[in-house]
């Protein structure tokens, strides 16, 4: 089975592990997929072994991480023409979520941490984990990377 496969698989599971895509291809179709399908990074092989290592300590710590490169390409994804249906589709799910959980999800979008946006919204950092939790829950995703996607499909960010 490919990495795309061994990742939806992996991340259905209860206690489904943190994974990282560790890749040649760097297609804009084979990262998102990637990325929908549950990874919280993805780095191109050519990735320097101590930022491997970085981002293995990052993505354990609950931070999405995603080569350079990668990021380059999700930012100009945004002008693709299937851009104002997904748009579509992702607000209709983020319309789904209370005000405060619509709010901690536009948050996680823009990068955020849960201390940032515990600042910025004033709620506890418990609280922000909480609403978190629930929208993961609520939307059916398994990690910030995917509530950052689904903010940023939206126009939220």
């Amino acid at each position: 089975m490919d990495g795309l496969s061994a990742t939806e698989l992996l991340r259905e599971r209860e206690d489904a592990p943190e994974v990282i895509v560790l890749t040649t291809f760097d297609a804009d179709d084979y990262v998102l997929r990637a990325l929908r399908a549950g990874a919280s990074g993805f780095l191109l092989k050519d990735t320097p072994p101590a930022d491997i290592v970085r981002a293995i300590r990052a993505v354990a710590a609950g931070e999405p991480m995603l080569s350079p490169t990668v990021t380059r390409r999700l930012i100009g994804h945004v002008t693709e023409s299937e851009a104002d249906e997904r748009q579509r589709r992702a607000r209709e799910q983020l319309d789904r979520l209370t005000e405060r959980e619509r709010e901690v999800a536009v948050a996680v979008g823009l990068g955020k941490s849960n201390a940032e946006i515990s600042r910025e919204l004033y709620m506890s950092v418990a609280t922000v984990k909480a609403h978190v939790s629930r929208v993961l829950e609520k939307l059916e995703l398994n990690n910030r990377v995917q509530i950052a996607l689904l903010a940023h499909d939206a126009g939220e960010t």
